[in-house]
């Protein structure tokens, strides 16, 4: 069995196809040498993993369907068949139900041999945790952030399930270290990189040494260390990456939350990864206004005082312990007469209230 080294789409049929005939061979009383050639395949490819992980969401979405089914009652066939419709009912549900059998098997077996010994990480809103795996590699996670890593002989793979997470990896060429995350199977050997999905894509930031990134089984593409890439479900746009912006990237392993002229909107999105209770816009006038500084990631009532006192923004508490910025009229003229003279259009928190938890 040999993994497919292109990225075509015929390829990845064949992927699918073999991925299959593999199912079928598992589920036929297969030989400890079958289960090892097997393993070896799944471990040799990071789409091969993907392929079963999407057989492990098809086995569980037909679970739900087989529990749901079993509580439906039915009344007896005969009160609703004729003999005829009964045995032609029999001979076809005779069928389906020995393809049924065979594929819940099937999927189970898939299920035990890709993912036991599958340890789970998870972390809480507004905590950040550093954890070293069993091969001396770290695994940073953000707030609220989960991941599944799962360790053999043959390989080392983690599977980002929310949020974001920052790696250390252990050089190891024997086993490379992959990380799916979406659609994007990211593969590294020893290297320091940065995944963060995001609600429409997933953002890459390498700084040391180099990964391969495919989607969908697509072709591999290198990203080198000072480079990024935003990866979607039909493409992977790599991008050089100057050093403030991979530093502000990286600012929460050091619990901070660094702005360099992001809109209100968007450093209010920034704290909330680490509030229970959000900061909401209240006025759209609001939203456009431009903020910078440096602020750690549990200070967002400094982030909120600094905004009070350098532009027309007023916080209102909820009971609910959010937050809502309103705009302030009242200081609309001195604030646009200041601004007028610069001709800046957008307003920044500027040098004398950057704030810093450091």
């Amino acid at each position: 069995m040999q993994g497919s080294g292109s990225g075509s789409g015929t390829d990845w049929a064949q992927i699918e196809q073999e991925a299959a005939r593999l199912l079928a061979r598992l589920n036929s009383e297969p030989s400890p040498q079958d289960e090892a050639e097997i393993c070896a395949w799944v471990e040799s490819d990071p789409r091969h993993a993907l392929a079963f992980a999407r057989a492990e969401s098809a086995w569980e979405a037909t679970e739900r369907l087989k529990s749901a089914a079993a509580e439906v009652k039915l009344p007896p066939l005969e009160a609703i068949a004729s003999e005829e419709q009964q045995r032609r009912l029999s001979r076809n549900i005779m069928i389906v139900a020995a393809i049924a059998v065979a594929l819940f098997a099937a999927a189970a077996i898939v299920t035990i041999y890709t993912f036991s010994g599958v340890e789970r990480y998870e972390s809480r809103t507004g905590e950040i945790r550093d954890i070293r795996l069993a091969d001396g590699s770290l695994l940073h996670l953000n707030s609220d952030s989960a991941a599944e890593v799962r360790f053999t002989d043959l390989g080392r793979k983690v599977r980002l399930l929310k949020g974001e997470a920052s790696f250390e990896v252990a050089h190891d060429p024997r086993r490379p270290f992959d990380v799916e995350a979406r659609s994007a199977a990211i593969r590294a050997t020893g290297t320091a990189f940065n995944v963060r999905l995001r609600p429409s894509l997933t953002e890459l930031t390498v700084t040391r040494g180099a990964v391969a990134v495919s989607v969908n089984a697509n072709a591999r593409q290198q990203v080198g260390a000072g480079a990024g890439a935003v990866i979607q479900p039909r493409n992977i746009s790599p991008t050089r990456l100057d050093p403030p912006l991979i530093s502000q990237r990286l600012a929460w392993r050091n619990h901070l939350v660094r702005l360099n002229g992001e809109t209100i909107e968007q450093a209010a999105s920034e704290f909330n990864r680490y509030r229970t209770a959000p900061i909401l816009i209240g006025d759209t006038r609001v939203s456009s206004l431009r903020t910078a500084g440096s602020f750690g990631i549990g200070d967002s009532r400094q982030f909120l005082a600094a905004l009070e006192q350098s532009l027309p923004v007023r916080a209102v508490n909820g009971q609910d312990g959010s937050v809502m910025l309103l705009y302030d009229d009242e200081r609309f003229a001195p604030h646009h007469a200041s601004n007028s003279r610069t001709n800046a259009g957008t307003s920044s928190v500027a040098g004398p209230i950057r704030l810093s938890s450091k």
